[in-house]
């Protein structure tokens, strides 16, 4: 079993900007899924866990090692697909993983070329492998940085905004992907995407300014909502006198009338009852945090 212990950790950048405050989790094997709007210091977390940057206070062991002070430690660890790899160059999938393969320290000619192809077709890109990434479409491209992320057996996996961009069949065989390997590692997903962390995600996070909101594993922070979730049709011009006088968490167009939800522990006047998700959780607690 495999432990990322994150203690009272800090980032503030020279502009006097505070990306991460006093964030602490505990995370071990599965999907950890941190959600949060663009912005609420997800992919600053990422990049510190990671060993890109080092945190104005506080810790991080994985394995209870201090990967603060011994970055090495992590990177040889880590596999890390960010939100956007930038241009690649014109160069197969093949050819691509093998100059990273070698960066990562799969020295061993055999192992490399086998581990490779074994990866390629776990990632369905086997047909392609001589085909240049730079040329493959935003679903493949996503697909080849899973790949890139598992050479060398990482024991941690951080992904940042993986399926921005990709169509609904892409987002889903992309999950499924993510899902398959997360039995024997730790898979940190950072996202602003509620479906993703519902769909793969047995434990979560919900972080914002920096500051995280609240742990714990999605079906229990819905099952607290149960019986405090209501929903109502409203005229256009209504929205701002029910924000006035209800704890509303979020609204929504519905064939072109608004619908509001709010949260209240008796059911308001007008509103009926809607089965709690994991949206309402979300919402629930960014705008307590924004009260």
């Amino acid at each position: 079993m495999n432990t990322l212990q994150i203690t009272g950790l800090n980032k503030t950048y020279p502009n006097g900007v505070a990306a991460i405050n006093n964030i602490s989790l505990s995370i071990s094997n599965g999907m950890f899924g941190l959600l949060g709007p663009n912005g609420a210091g997800k992919s600053s977390l990422m990049k510190t866990i990671a060993g890109l940057q080092k945190p104005t206070a506080g810790s991080i062991t994985f394995n209870d090692v201090d990967i603060v002070k011994d970055t090495a430690y992590i990177k040889k660890q880590l596999g890390f697909l960010p939100q956007d790899f930038g241009v690649y160059p014109k160069v197969s999938a093949y050819n691509l993983l093998q100059h990273l393969a070698i960066l990562k320290g799969v020295c061993n000619v055999t192992e490399r070329k086998n581990q490779i192809n074994s990866l390629l077709e776990k990632v369905n890109l086997l047909p392609v492998k001589n085909k240049e990434v730079h040329t493959f479409s935003g679903g493949m491209k996503q697909r080849f940085g899973v790949a890139q992320a598992l050479l060398g057996n990482p024991k941690i996996i951080i992904v940042d905004e993986p399926t921005a961009g990709l169509d609904p069949e892409e987002r889903n065989r992309f999950n499924m992907l993510l899902s398959g390997i997360s039995d024997d590692v730790i898979v940190m997903l950072s996202t602003h995407l509620v479906e993703d962390v519902r769909n793969l995600c047995n434990n979560m996070a919900i972080i914002q300014q920096g500051t995280i909101k609240a742990v714990g594993k999605p079906a229990e922070m819905i099952a607290a909502l149960e019986g405090k979730i209501w929903t109502r049709a409203i005229g256009n011009s209504e929205l701002q006198t029910y924000r006035s006088n209800y704890n509303v968490i979020s609204h929504q167009l519905v064939e072109r009338v608004i619908h509001v939800t709010v949260y209240s522990n008796e059911q308001p006047y007008g509103f009926k009852p809607v089965p709690p998700a994991l949206e309402h959780v979300y919402f629930q607690h960014l705008q307590t945090a924004a009260a």
